[in-house]
């Protein structure tokens, strides 16, 4: 008895956290219901009557319209009528006051809100998971939007993520290494994750979380220290990124190297000057599967900059030879005008 006490209970934990801020209101919908059954029953037994005869009694009784009675009561009769006006207007200011609640609080709507949301969200296919939208992910974020491709934020930070809604963007409002979260953020059809946290050993928990369940998946992931990015990569990131590094990289060339550095900045944001450094893969069965350089005619029909080659399995060519031939599943990063590298795309 103990035990099946403790099962009990323990489901209606589960259930109720769950259910969250509408669990009052399943609470007081379970108990009115509990009302009319008892009602209907007190009738049937109490005064005599038909089923029809008690539940129609107890619908204008409890939708106070003022009709007669179906037919005299009993002093018994009566005192169940009583209780039965009590117990359903007691019912009832319940669950006004709860949905009065959810509306006051914003609750109501946000929860619809999140909804559909949630909806939208799983018929995407190959968009980016971000988590965490801090000084480092909301950069991450606005660059994507910016290209054109679909992505998912993962945040927990009520400021951030009231600065998710104002923009616009799509996001779950939890925390990236929780398991439901991921799978709520359509990980098993996104195309790449990159995980921003703060914490390292929470961007290993999300690089575990996130390689079980989806295989094919591109995984980038925020480090802190060099120390990280063999466990990481262990975890299964493909790529690790120390943001600290890189910023202490790009200030130190900047002293050291100008003008490269203001090229690079220029080939990789969109600015005024239609220039644009694109990494470009050759699929099977394109036509320049089997050509080298010179014969795929990038130069003289697209005027693009051939800056290196990676094949599949093999070092980064740079700067190749017009003799290097193109393979399928070869990366071309080129540089020239964002036009003629989506006409150059086509061909791919």
């Amino acid at each position: 008895m103990k035990l099946f006490s403790k099962s009990f209970v323990g489901r209606l934990v589960r259930l109720r956290n769950q259910l969250g801020v509408f669990w009052p209101l399943m609470v007081s919908q379970i108990s009115i219901l509990g009302v009319v059954a008892l009602a209907v029953y007190g009738y049937m037994e109490l005064e005599g009557w038909s089923m029809a005869d008690a539940v129609y009694m107890v619908v204008i009784t409890l939708s106070t319209v003022g009709f007669g009675e179906v037919q005299p009561l009993s002093p018994a009769g009566r005192i169940l009528t009583s209780f039965l006006i009590l117990a359903g207007v007691g019912n009832f200011a319940f669950i006004l006051g709860a949905f009065s609640q959810l509306l006051v609080e914003g609750k109501f709507f946000h929860i619809i809100g999140s909804r559909r949301v949630l909806k939208t969200i799983s018929k995407l296919k190959d968009h980016c998971v971000v988590c965490g939208y801090g000084r480092i992910g909301s950069v991450v974020v606005k660059e994507i939007i910016a290209e054109g491709q679909d992505v998912v934020v993962i945040e927990n930070d009520p400021e951030m993520v009231q600065h998710l809604q104002e923009e616009g963007t799509l996001y779950i409002d939890g925390d990236a290494t929780s398991d439901d979260v991921l799978v709520q953020s359509g990980i098993a059809n996104a195309k790449s994750l990159i995980t921003a946290l703060s914490e390292d050993a929470a961007n290993v928990y999300v690089v575990l979380s996130a390689r079980e369940m989806n295989q094919e998946l591109y995984i980038v992931s925020r480090a802190s220290s060099h120390e990280r990015v063999s466990k990481l990569k262990q975890a299964g990131a493909d790529s690790v990124i120390l943001p600290n590094h890189i910023g202490g990289l790009r200030l130190a060339q900047s002293v050291l190297r100008p003008t490269v550095t203001s090229f690079m900045e220029l080939a990789n944001r969109r600015s005024t000057i239609d220039i644009q450094m694109e990494e470009l893969t050759i699929r099977e069965g394109s036509s320049l599967v089997g050509k080298d350089l010179i014969e795929s005619e990038l130069r003289p029909k697209f005027n693009l900059i051939v800056i290196a080659i990676k094949k599949q399995g093999q070092d980064m060519i740079f700067n190749p030879d017009g003799k290097t031939v193109l393979d399928a599943g070869n990366t071309i990063v080129a540089v020239g005008a964002k036009e003629k590298l989506d006409e150059f795309a086509q061909l791919l």
